[in-house]
């Protein structure tokens, strides 16, 4: 047999063996078989996904792909870290978020960088009490227009691109429209962060009605990650950034023991467990900022064959198999692979460690997990789980792997070595592969 016979037969066999194993998903591994065809020569890149009509819907599907895996690895979150703050201006506000809008738009698409960013432009207006409407439309304007400095970054310019290669059998490569494009964004976005933002109503920050994100803030134990930069400082050295992310660090437990009072002066050290409460999602990010990981979290394999971690809070009633007893007594995390990580109790607080404390009804319980384990422990328990009160866990330790990976296939796309397709598919599975 030929090399290329050998290759293909390989081919075929890994897939039939990965579909009968059964451990990877089908429309994975089809998926990967397709690119690494395509990439071996085997299937011309024009007709790899010639059965989605135009090769703009797979761009932009892919993008989106890959931008909810920036958005998980804490990629989006680190970019934004560096550059946004309560107390700046309004108009410099607006001009940071657009100059991050716009250059996002141009290697993820217009309409990802939009709703990547959206969420954290209002957090920003809620910090400085503001009308999140004052921002918001020029972040929308911001990205329409850092859009069109990249082929990829919105859909009129990859239909073009593609009719110009059937039409004259070359197509634009990734920067043609660079030229003109930066010139418009930077006149737009400079026009917007001084003028326009002004032309804009100000309606009064809407108020809020009570629902069920208003329920008390949670306690939460934290443990140091390995190489922490938490490691070695006091307490209260970390009351800024507690600050900043609205939450409290109540305590420290050290040899299993809560330290008497606030234990603001104790030196941190890598054994130790923090004592934080707030509300999951602030907590999740004072916890990615600080470098800690919440107890038990590496037990939770991520990879291939699991989904990502989940926190979600549900609400114990007087029937509920947890009532009266405690985690520790149910051995939630070595027989059932879900964590108990903090109990609100009607804003009371408690002393008492949290996998041991006795829990009691009208407790609410924060548990983390995969998807599908949280969902079968939670009908095991009785426990009611709240609506709209699950949050990801973002696995900020790939947020360089992730960035790395992306703007590799945009420069292999950008070289001429790949097809662009084939390059941001590439990029997908490696993101599905590696957990992000």
């Amino acid at each position: 047999m030929t090399s290329d016979q050998i290759f293909l037969f390989t081919l075929f066999g890994a897939v039939f063996a990965l579909l009968i194993w059964g451990r990877v998903r089908y429309d994975l591994v089809a998926f990967c078989a397709l690119v690494i065809a395509t990439i071996g020569g085997f299937v011309s890149p024009d007709e790899a996904f010639s059965g989605f009509g135009h090769p703009a819907v797979v761009i932009i599907a892919l993008v989106l792909i890959l931008s909810r895996g920036l958005l998980n690895s804490g990629a989006v979150e680190m970019i934004a870290g560096m550059v946004l703050s309560a107390t700046r201006s309004l108009p410099m506000h607006i001009g940071i978020m657009s100059v991050v809008g716009a250059a996002l738009s141009a290697v993820i698409n217009n309409v990802a960088a939009l709703a990547l960013l959206m969420s954290l432009d209002m957090e920003a207006a809620e910090k400085a009490k503001r009308s999140p409407s004052l921002s918001l439309m020029p972040l929308s304007f911001a990205t329409i227009l850092g859009g069109m400095i990249t082929m990829i970054g919105t859909p009129p310019n990859i239909v073009i691109a593609q009719y110009r290669e059937r039409a004259l059998g070359e197509s634009y490569s990734m920067f043609d429209f660079a030229p003109v494009g930066l010139c418009v964004a930077l006149a737009g976005i400079i026009f917007v962060a001084l003028i326009g933002w002004r032309l804009i109503p100000e309606h009064e920050r809407a108020k809020r009605i009570r629902t069920s994100d208003d329920i008390e803030n949670c306690v939460v134990e934290a443990q140091m990650r390995e190489g922490s930069k938490t490691i070695g400082l006091r307490v209260t050295d970390l009351s800024p950034l507690a600050k900043e992310h609205d939450v409290l660090v109540l305590g420290l437990v050290r040899q299993g023991k809560r330290l008497p009072g606030f234990a603001r002066d104790e030196e941190i050290s890598k054994s130790d467990h923090l004592v934080v409460e707030g509300d999951p999602k602030s907590i999740e990010a004072f916890f990615g900022s600080a470098e800690l990981s919440f107890s038990g979290e590496e037990k939770h394999k991520i990879g291939l064959t699991s989904p990502s971690l989940v926190l979600t809070e549900t609400i114990v009633t007087e029937n509920s198999r947890i009532t009266d007893r405690s985690s520790y007594d149910l051995r939630l995390l070595s027989r059932h692979g879900i964590t108990l990580l903090g109990v609100s109790r009607q804003g009371r607080r408690f002393r008492d460690r949290v996998r041991k404390l006795i829990i009691k009804p009208g407790d609410v319980l924060l548990l983390l997990g995969r998807p599908d384990r949280l969902d079968e422990v939670i009908n095991w328990l009785g426990v009611l789980p709240l609506e709209n009160r699950k949050h990801a866990v973002i696995q900020r330790k790939k947020a360089t792997l992730a960035i790395g990976l992306f703007f590799g296939a945009i420069a292999l796309s950008a070289s001429g070595l790949l097809y662009l397709p084939i390059t941001l598919a590439a990029c997908v599975i490696a993101f599905v592969t590696m957990g992000i």
